[in-house]
């Protein structure tokens, strides 16, 4: 799974950097994937590999694009602020909390890379497409972070404030202490001999000039 995502990542940054847009650099890979017969097949794809994917490309003199598909994340980081771009794909957005409900399952998703679902059949499902795309206009002195739900979901769930947790030099070191403690939380909620099942954290900080 580990060499699978790996893979599948560096093959979805070089489709969206080629193309100059997220949206089809992922939209390209989700293809190419889905086309695949064993996926084709329910049966077949509950044993294969997939991944929830998140992409952003950024060019002088044009927007920040982003594309996702899954529970994953991307937030600009400008003004003292973490601006959300994206829109999590997971039943807890299907099934939104309620007074009186505690909301769908957030560790469900909905749509991810390696589905044979076209945007029709997870609308139809989910009420959202496979892919969703967003822009945002990149100011002097700005971040961008993009995050699987194992590195964001503890600290929102913590309510930390996102840019000062983010806002440290250098990069990786910031980046590194923001998982490091993303995982010691989530540890917190479980038994000692139960931290294996803590769900991977994984996280990209980039300055955008």
């Amino acid at each position: 799974m580990r060499d699978w995502t790996r893979r599948a990542a560096v093959r979805l940054a070089r489709a969206a950097a080629r193309r100059g847009d997220a949206e089809a650099g992922l939209r390209a890979v989700y293809a190419a994937y889905a086309a695949d017969p064993d996926r084709q097949d329910p049966y077949t794809l509950s044993y294969m590999p997939s991944a929830a994917a998140v992409v952003a490309v950024t060019a002088p003199g044009k927007p920040l694009s982003v594309a996702w598909a899954g529970d994953c994340r991307a937030y600009l980081l400008r003004d003292r602020l973490a601006l959300g771009l994206t829109q999590d794909h997971n039943r807890r957005r299907v099934y939104p909390p309620t007074a009186s409900h505690g909301g769908g399952n957030r560790n469900r998703i909905t749509s991810y890379l390696g589905s044979s679902r076209t945007d029709e059949e997870v609308r139809e499902r989910s009420d959202h497409p496979a892919i969703e795309a967003a822009t945002a206009e990149v100011t002097g002195g700005s971040r961008l972070l993009l995050a699987s739900d194992g590195a964001y979901e503890p600290h929102v769930d913590a309510g930390h404030d996102l840019f000062a947790e983010l806002d440290g030099e250098p990069l990786a070191r910031t980046v590194r202490s923001f998982v490091d403690l993303a995982v010691n939380k989530a540890r917190t909620q479980l038994p000692p001999d139960e931290h294996r099942y803590v769900d991977n954290a994984t996280a990209l900080l980039a300055d955008l000039a």
